[in-house]
């Protein structure tokens, strides 16, 4: 049995993390298509599946030994190239007087914590 060590608990969380949300892409697509940004072009459902493949795929990526590093500079990618629908969550939460303070609280302190998914990311392709 392999030695859990910190290096190892990284991947798996990130392969983890972006398996269950990817699989919700498919099951659950409605929150999802409702944080693609309006200037995008065509039906935001495409741009669901679009990111529940991406993240299927890079979530693969890292779990295999063999491609666990590219995996890690996919997820950094990753992580970057969904940030504007994070952003849009927000505004689209912030300016909903039915939202709770304590949703939008949450919404916005989500943002930030994108640096560190991209940090333990970029820590899995550096080694």
């Amino acid at each position: 049995m392999a030695t859990e060590t910190p290096r190892r608990r990284t991947h798996s969380y990130l392969s983890g993390l972006l398996f269950v949300v990817g699989v919700l892409h498919f099951v659950a697509p409605k929150p999802f298509d409702g944080i693609v940004p309006p200037k995008l072009p065509g039906n935001p459902r495409n741009y669901t599946y679009a990111s529940g493949v991406a993240e299927l795929g890079v979530a693969t990526a890292l779990a295999v030994p063999r491609t666990r590093r590219l995996g890690g500079w996919l997820a950094a990618a990753l992580f970057v190239g969904v940030f504007p629908a994070n952003v849009q969550m927000a505004v689209d939460v912030v300016g909903n007087p039915k939202a709770s303070g304590a949703f939008k609280a949450g919404v916005l302190a989500r943002l930030p914590l994108q640096i560190p998914m991209i940090v333990a990311a970029l820590r899995v392709a550096r080694r």
